[in-house]
């Protein structure tokens, strides 16, 4: 296996060769987005300065009998299960269920007669490959795992789903044959509410233009790496695809030893601390110049317990954008194999079912979140209960006068999954999720994704099967959390600049523009955001001709998104500008496009 893409029966070489190959077909300016940076000097500091802050929500239903944590006798002649997943709260809830890393006496998945395995791998390769090698047992006649290396089902995060299915469903296709095996996602049980996130110089928090020029650690492809994509993204930044390169006009990215995302801290903060470059070709308007920049990385993309590690390590540093501004855009996602979870279906079901009741005991009661927090560190072997716990929560601290935030977790209950997938109000936000991230992977094609994986990114309606989160019965589904809208928001999350297709001196739409699509996307993600929306036109007619027509082609995204179900309570301010405020000259045909622009804020 190569050790830049993970991919099976590649070898390195032959993935490095990959990668220049796309190069140089796609070049280096294959840039989707557009971004800014400049770094501020870091100061060692003293203590971290924690407080808490209780950020989970309530659900109804009456207290259950919380498990131990001894090994259980009553399941130990049924099959044995395994889950691989990465060490993240975002599993709390199917670890509670579970009692601990097997299942345990009194535990809800002993209720249900299942024996499952839960074990810690936290590089995306290795999540590969212990399905790879249980396919092979399967492919042999085995239901079950063999091998201690092998795992039928893998939890991951959902945005990184479109990455892991593609090169996982291309290796599989390589080695049984297309069409003999799918990967699946069948359910999310949980949401990651701020546990990851960008981190970066407080700077780019105050101004989100000076990452122009960033180097960013971050395993590419996954969902931390998508985070940072979509902020780029609304923020009107550009992103450069191209981990070989470097182009100071843009946001780029190194990929971490190992795809790992504490190494993505790691190497932030031997960046920081000793120097340490990455070499990079430098590409100035999509060329490269043919010399090499030796640049320092300057932020990471991680989650806990990466951000603590940074935290303690860094100073001057914070969270620049996390997960509970895109609330919706990081579910804690279960994926398998359908032909092994159609021959299984029950249990299949049964995992999630146990999990979501688990899910509705620890939203309402601290003695569910307590025991499933000492189960967490357990499982992960790592730190105790307390600290799982507190960073469940979520808190925030301060260093040298730079407040940051650690942790943030929320747990879905029945009710809550069947609405993020729509299945209860028509709102699919996992769609909005898979499909934004794979036009990520196709149009931004980081690592040589399109080169390495030629079936390309496998569609929504083939890689999500819902039968089986559908197929639970017997449950008390708990209640689902509204947003309101209601409260005035002042606080800017991201602001960009959108260059909608209208017609001629009309404020009428013109044709399908896929900017609006994406606009939609991301407000699906950061579903928990109010909204301004400014038109601008440019110098071409009378000027109160053009703010009319300003405020009307507003109006007009606006009603896009309302037809598209976005509620028309997000919006806080609708209105125009004319041709008042121009970024670009009037007197040439480019200026003037640039200037016939639509402005969204995202305020928090």
């Amino acid at each position: 296996m190569g050790k830049i893409l993970k991919i099976q029966k590649f070898t390195t070489l032959f993935e490095f060769v990959i990668l220049i190959f796309g190069l140089g077909i796609v070049g280096t300016g294959v840039y989707y987005l557009a971004p800014g940076l400049r770094v501020g000097e870091s100061k060692q500091l003293k203590a971290l300065d924690i407080s808490k802050e209780n950020i989970d929500n309530a659900a109804k239903g009456s207290l259950m009998s919380l498990p131990s944590f001894e090994v259980s006798t009553a399941v130990s002649n049924k099959p044995l299960t395994r889950i691989a997943e990465y060490a993240w709260n975002g599993n709390t809830g199917m670890i509670g269920a579970n009692g601990g890393p097997r299942t345990t006496k009194g535990s809800i998945m002993e209720s249900l007669e299942i024996n499952l395995e839960i074990v810690r791998q936290d590089m995306v390769g290795g999540l590969r490959d212990m399905m790879i090698k249980f396919v092979e047992e399967f492919a042999n006649g085995s239901n079950f795992p063999v091998s201690d290396k092998s795992a039928p089902l893998v939890s991951i995060m959902g945005d990184g789903g479109p990455f892991f299915i593609a090169t996982l469903q291309s290796a599989l296709d390589e080695k049984f044959g297309a069409g003999k095996f799918h990967v699946q996602v069948v359910g999310a049980i949980g949401l990651s509410y701020g546990e990851d996130k960008l981190i970066g110089p407080k700077e780019w928090k105050e101004n989100p233009q000076l990452m122009k020029g960033a180097l960013i650690s971050s395993v590419v492809g996954d969902g931390d790496w998508v985070l940072n994509v979509n902020h780029a993204f609304a923020c009107g930044l550009r992103v450069n695809p191209d981990a070989t390169t470097y182009d100071e006009d843009a946001v780029n990215f190194t990929p971490s030893k190992d795809d790992d995302y504490i190494q993505s801290v790691k190497e932030l903060i031997q960046s920081q601390k000793t120097g340490y470059t990455v070499p990079l070709k430098e590409v100035k308007n999509g060329k490269l110049t043919g010399k090499t920049i030796n640049k320092k990385i300057d932020g990471a993309t991680t989650w806990t317990p990466g951000d603590k590690m940074a935290f303690e390590a860094l100073s001057g540093f914070t969270d620049i954008v996390s997960t509970k501004d895109y609330n919706n855009q990081m579910a804690t996602t279960i994926i398998t194999i359908k032909e092994w979870a159609v021959k299984n279906d029950k249990l299949v079901s049964n995992l999630l079912k146990g999990t979501y009741i688990a899910n509705n005991q620890i939203k309402q009661y601290d003695e569910w979140r307590v025991k499933a927090a000492e189960a967490v560190a357990k499982t992960y072997n790592l730190e105790d209960g307390k600290y799982w716990y507190d960073l469940f929560k979520g808190q925030k601290g301060t260093k040298d006068g730079v407040e940051f935030h650690v942790g943030g977790t929320k747990v879905l209950n029945y009710a809550d999954a069947m609405q993020y997938y729509g299945i209860t109000d028509g709102n699919n936000r996992y769609k909005s999720v898979y499909n934004q991230v794979s036009s990520y992977l196709t149009e931004l094609n980081p690592c040589g994704f399109n080169q390495s994986v030629k079936s390309g990114v496998v569609p929504y309606d083939e890689a999500v099967n819902l039968y089986f989160l559908k197929n639970i019965n017997d449950i008390d589904a708990g209640k689902t959390e509204k947003v309101d809208y209601t409260a005035t928001k002042t606080e800017v999350m991201a602001t960009g600049e959108w260059h909608i297709n209208f017609a001629t001196g009309s404020n009428a739409i013109s044709g399908s523009d896929k900017d609006l699509q994406t606009i939609y996307n991301l407000l699906i993600q950061a579903e928990n955001t109010k909204l301004t929306i400014i038109g601008h036109t440019d110098n071409t007619g009378n000027s109160q001709a053009n703010m009319t027509l300003s405020k009307g082609r507003a109006n007009s995204v606006v009603e896009y998104l309302v037809n598209k179900g976005i509620s028309s309570d997000r919006f806080q301010l609708v209105d125009g500008k004319g041709d008042t405020d121009p970024t670009s000259e009037n007197n040439t045909s480019v200026g003037k496009a640039k200037n016939r622009r639509v402005v969204i804020t995202l305020l928090k």
